[in-house]
């Protein structure tokens, strides 16, 4: 066996004579190398995967650079997979983590991998590192980066009552995503703790674009009674919402306060400046980092899940 291998993987340590008889033989045989087995024998491939929901997302791009960054200093290599929210190119990527390309994963957004979810379901421990960063996945004793996306929400609201707002309307990300849930509840919190009206038309679902957020805030505008603030579940869905307001002839914030989230690069240069809560997307990112680097070293996690601060970042837009 160690004279074949040598043969496949190093044929210049055999004599030419046993590796025509090798040859041979794997002719004989139709003789495959196992590409698994092979992979079983070798060190880890100091490889992070990381899985997005879209590469477009500029929270994610974001994200990335860092996670980047932070895996170059430490001598890991990077694999990018993004999904376009597709169970199937998820569960695609995942083969190079179960195959051993990849020593473990990184994932964003709010689909599990299938092999995972029959992990869970049969109680089993996870087969490869795996660390969360502001998922919607449920996994208990999982580790996950994220920010109180509740606590975010009430943040952008209170500061629409706070300047004198009363009709506060939302257009929020969609309903199956947790982090959407999360900051829905946010801002129904901060109406109930306000005694202000919460009326169901004020609440459009988008999905994150700024075709949606256009779309959403269409939608509004169209309303008898019109809102006087709106809270934007992100940034892109609040460049769209400016752009159908000032088409109608609106002024921000004089007619409409709007407020978004993430505080992507654009918020600041937005018509008006943008404001919005800071969601801080490079520091999630290296806080993944250092959480997938310790499942790998096999250190104790003291808190399986960290999370970051966000900010309120007020421009001329409230």
């Amino acid at each position: 066996m160690a004279t074949v291998s040598r043969v496949l993987r190093e044929p210049d340590r055999v004599t030419p004579a046993k590796r025509a008889k090798v040859g041979e033989a794997i002719a004989h045989f139709n003789y495959v190398p196992n590409a698994v087995a092979q992979q079983l024998r070798r060190p880890r491939s100091r490889t992070i995967l990381v899985i997005i929901p879209e590469i477009s997302n500029l929270f994610f791009a974001e994200a990335l650079k860092n996670i980047e960054n932070v895996a170059h200093d430490l001598g890991y290599r990077v694999l990018i997979g993004e999904t376009q929210r597709c169970q199937e190119r998820l569960d695609q990527y995942i083969d190079l983590v179960t195959s051993r390309t990849a020593d473990g994963l990184i994932l964003f957004g709010s689909l599990m991998p299938s092999v995972l979810r029959a992990s869970m379901d049969a109680g089993a421990p996870l087969p490869f590192p795996v660390v969360l960063a502001e998922a919607s996945v449920r996994w208990p004793n999982c580790p996950r980066v994220k920010i109180d996306n509740v606590l975010s929400g009430e943040m952008a609201v209170r500061h629409l009552v706070k300047t004198g707002r009363r009709r506060i309307a939302m257009i929020s990300g969609p309903q199956r995503y947790t982090v959407s849930q999360d900051r829905l509840k946010g801002y129904r919190m901060v109406l109930a703790e306000a005694a202000m009206e919460q009326r169901q038309d004020w609440v459009v679902e988008g999905d994150f674009s700024m075709a949606s957020g256009y779309a959403a805030m269409g939608r509004l505008l169209d309303l008898a009674e019109l809102p006087d603030a709106v809270f934007c579940a992100g940034d892109e869905m609040a460049i769209g919402a400016q752009t159908a307001i000032r088409e109608r002839g609106l002024r921000m914030p004089d007619d409409i306060a709007l407020i978004g989230f993430d505080d992507m690069r654009f918020a600041a240069y937005a018509s008006p400046p943008l404001t919005t809560i800071r969601q801080p997307a490079g520091e999630l990112g290296k806080a993944a980092v250092g959480l997938i680097k310790a499942l790998f070293d096999g250190d104790s996690i003291r808190e399986s899940t960290i999370i970051l601060p966000h900010e309120l970042i007020i421009r001329r837009s409230t």
